[in-house]
């Protein structure tokens, strides 16, 4: 037995709900218990008769304007850690990139960045490129472009806060810089922040990142070493170097995510924020909290 979540805040109609139900029943499936999560929000269905990737198909093919979101209806709904992703995440840009338009070479660490997320290239190497692009840049610039450039994607502290207040543990892991990650993770309230460090001597970045890198490895690894079931684990991220955790976690979401990430995934939100990953695990908005 499958649970599906359908989810389009504010805009999810009955004539989804049908919709839904209609292309489950095409694909082999027989509907089952359903209710209102939240009304025009978010709806459950259960489904018998098919696989997760055949309900899934079946629905977001038939729902263009709606997330959905499939998994065990036996599983544990409410997950107990989550573990997340940075850059077009938790926040609605690749600090890297923004960076560098500081130094004018945006258009140059973009290209390569959009090529590692995508999986076409390997994520140190490519890190390593671009990191190098910024060699003698005035490290006083960081905190200008955190200041400037970071916004957090919408949902995130929901999202954050809701699951801590629920006693969920929760773990902000990036390929990119502690320098970002450590404010940001603060902010939104997780309880563990990885990331990468730029060095720098005399002011200036080297050109060079502390090793040992956080990658896709360093991910999953936090994702396993997170004290629980994997079961219990909601991961969320958008690119290539995100799909390890994804695969692992008992419920993977690719948010906004490039197309490796998103076939990895159990799910993806490809339309709302980042409160779908709430409406997944089965909270009301009555249950939201903020920091």
């Amino acid at each position: 037995m499958l649970l599906a979540t359908l989810i389009a805040a504010g805009a999810l109609s009955p004539g989804d709900v049908a919709a839904a139900s209609d292309a489950l029943r095409g694909a082999g499936g027989e509907p089952g218990a359903a209710a209102w999560l939240d009304a025009g929000d978010a709806y459950d269905l259960t489904v018998s008769g098919l696989s997760q990737p055949v309900a899934r198909a079946a629905l977001e093919a038939a729902l263009t304007a709606v997330d959905v979101v499939v998994q065990p209806a036996a599983a544990s709904r409410r997950k107990r850690v989550l573990i997340a992703d940075m850059d077009s995440t938790m926040i609605q840009c690749e600090c890297i990139d923004e960076l560098a338009d500081y130094a004018g070479l945006k258009p140059q660490v973009a290209a390569i960045t959009e090529a590692a997320m995508r999986g076409e290239l390997d994520f140190a190497a490519a890190l390593d490129a671009r990191v190098a692009l910024l060699k003698g840049m005035d490290a006083r610039v960081i905190d200008r472009c955190r200041a400037e450039r970071v916004r957090l994607m919408p949902g995130a502290k929901l999202l954050v806060a809701t699951m801590a207040r629920s006693g969920a543990r929760t773990i902000l892991v990036s390929g990119g810089f502690t320098a970002f990650a450590g404010p940001v993770g603060a902010d939104l309230g997780f309880d563990r922040i990885v990331a990468n460090r730029l060095l720098v001597e005399d002011g200036k970045l080297t050109g060079a990142v502390a090793r040992p890198i956080v990658d896709a490895a360093t991910k999953r690894a936090e994702l396993d070493g997170a004290g629980v079931a994997v079961g219990d684990v909601i991961a969320v991220g958008d690119g290539a170097n995100d799909i390890p955790m994804l695969e692992r976690a008992g419920l993977g979401i690719a948010y906004h995510a490039k197309p490796k990430a998103t076939a990895a995934a159990d799910a993806a939100i490809r339309i709302g924020d980042l409160t779908a990953l709430l409406w997944a695990q089965g909270y009301k908005r009555g249950e939201w909290v903020s920091q």
